[in-house]
């Protein structure tokens, strides 16, 4: 079933969200809805808060561009990114390396705004996955960064947090229209 998306201004985009403790039926749906709503939408990526859940869960699929990575380890072997997408995940923990590289970033719960946000290039992930084992993940490119975008969804923070602040001059007006727009 295909979710709405929550907007910016929505209050529960800023909460730091809750730890998944059971994998039930209602989990497995909402994994299931998530992944639906986010290939309806165009995107790469969908964490909880974004569907108006509280809880440390997100999606991910950079699948339909294999080339956004150099290099993929699962579990400290070499892996094939179409083996594991979409990749659902709870409660993640991150390690971030590597230089930080500036690239433009959207994000479906605030439309029509792209900026450009540095982030760390590597990403070592323990990512829990629904079935109850523990994936150990390391990546870069725009996998990496799709991760780090919606584990910061589940922190309440967003990629417009995180820009320089002449580019959150340049767009404030139109976050100020979006946020009256959903309050």
């Amino acid at each position: 079933m295909i979710l709405d998306i929550t907007q910016y201004g929505d209050p529960v985009l800023r909460k730091k969200c809750k730890p998944v403790q059971v994998v039930d039926e209602t989990i497995l749906k909402l994994a299931e809805d998530m992944v639906e709503t986010m290939v309806d939408a165009n995107g790469v990526g969908l964490a909880a808060p974004q569907v108006g859940e509280e809880l440390r869960m997100a999606v991910v699929d950079v699948s339909h561009d294999p080339d956004c990575v150099s290099f993929l380890k699962v579990n400290g072997e070499d892996a094939k990114m179409e083996d594991i997408m979409p990749l659902i995940f709870i409660n993640p923990e991150l390690e971030l390396d590597g230089p930080r590289e500036s690239d433009s970033e959207g994000c479906l719960s605030i439309h029509d705004i792209r900026a450009n946000v540095r982030r760390p290039t590597i990403v070592k992930a323990k990512l829990e996955l629904l079935d109850g084992s523990i994936m150990e993940l390391e990546t870069d490119g725009l996998f990496a960064r799709a991760i780090q975008h919606e584990v910061d969804h589940l922190n309440g923070t967003l990629f417009v947090d995180r820009i320089s602040p002449a580019a959150k001059v340049s767009i404030k007006r139109k976050l100020r229209r979006l946020a009256a727009h959903q309050g």
